[in-house]
C-alpha cells in the first residue's frame, strides 16, 4: 500500500530538548535538592549513552560520585527525576524550546497528505505533552495516533521494544512506516523493529555511526534554507518534504 506512517522521536529530532531543555533541568534540579553536582555539557555529551534519566542519574552516580550515599538510590533516582521532569515543564512551559527546522511544516504535509503520525520516545509522556502543547498548541496532540513514552515499555532505547509497541498500536507492519531519529540508541531501536530511518542529526549525535540509515541530513530543512546531505544517495530535493520521503520510501522500503 506504500508509505503510510510516519513516526518521530523527541529528544533533539522535533527540538534539541537536550541542550536547551533537560540539561538545563538537571543542573536546577541538582541545586534545589542542594547538591554540588553540575553536568557541564561536555559532561552531558557522554551520558546521553545511557537512555532514560533515572538511569543516567545512577550511572553518573556509579561513576563520577561513588562516595555519594543514599538510602535507597532507586528511590532517590526516581525522585531527583520526577523534579527534573516537572522543572523541564516549567522550562517548556515558558517558550524556551522552539522547534527545529522544517518541523511544523512537515507535521503539516504530512496531514495534508494523509499520512498517519505516532511518536515513539523514551522521555516521559509529560515531556511530550508539554513540547507540543507549548510549540503547536495542545489540540495538535490529537495529530498523533499514538504517542509511545516514557514506562509503556520493559525496555529502553537502543532496545526496539517501543517501536515494537507503537507498530502493534497502530496495527501496521514496518514496511508501512519511514522513522525520524538523531541519534545511534535511536537507529539501534528503529532497526530492531525493521523500520527504515532518516536521522537529523544535532550537537550530539554529529559524531554517531548510523548503519542502516536511509538517509543522514543536518536538519529537515525549508525551501528556502536547503538541507545539507551528510549520509545518502544524491537527490534533487533540497528539503524533506512528502515527495521526498516517498521517493526515500521508493528506494528503501
Amino acid at each position: 500500500m506504500g508509505l503510510q506512517a510516519l513516526i518521530f522521536d523527541v529528544d533533539g529530532t522535533l527540538a534539541n530538548t537536550e541542550r536547551d531543555g533537560h540539561l538545563i533541568a538537571f543542573n536546577l534540579a541538582f541545586k534545589e535538592l542542594g547538591l554540588d553536582w553540575h553536568w557541564s555539557n561536555e559532561l552531558y555529551h557522554q551520558l546521553l549513552d545511557v537512555t532514560g534519566g533515572q538511569l543516567r542519574i545512577k550511572h553518573y552516580i556509579k561513576n563520577y560520585k561513588p562516595a555519594f550515599k543514599c538510602d535507597d538510590i532507586d528511590v532517590f533516582a526516581k525522585e531527583t527525576h520526577q523534579l527534573k521532569t516537572k522543572i523541564y515543564v516549567r522550562l517548556v512551559d515558558a517558550g524556551d524550546i522552539p522547534l527545529r527546522m522544517g518541523v511544523v511544516r512537515l507535521f503539516k504535509e504530512a496531514r495534508e497528505a494523509g499520512l498517519r503520525l505516532a511518536i515513539a520516545t523514551t522521555t516521559t509522556p509529560a515531556n511530550v505533552d508539554a513540547l507540543i502543547a507549548n510549540t503547536l498548541g495542545r489540540e495538535a496532540l490529537d495529530w498523533f495516533e499514538v504517542i509511545g513514552a516514557g514506562g509503556v515499555v520493559p525496555n529502553l532505547k537502543p532496545a526496539g521494544d517501543i517501536y515494537h509497541w507503537v507498530l502493534d498500536k497502530m496495527n501496521l507492519k514496518s514496511e508501512d512506516c519511514i522513522v525520524f531519529e538523531d541519534s545511534h540508541n535511536g537507529i539501534i531501536s528503529a532497526t530492531d523493529a525493521d523500520l527504515k530511518t532518516l536521522i537529523t542529526i544535532n550537537e550530539y549525535t554529529k559524531s554517531h555511526i548510523f548503519n542502516g540509515a536511509m538517509v543522514v541530513l543536518n536538519n529537515l530543512g525549508e525551501p528556502n534554507k536547503p538541507f545539507t546531505m551528510i549520509e545518502g544517495e544524491a537527490t534533487d530535493a533540497t528539503y524533506v518534504s512528502v515527495d521526498y520521503l516517498k521517493e526515500l520510501y521508493a528506494k528503501h522500503c
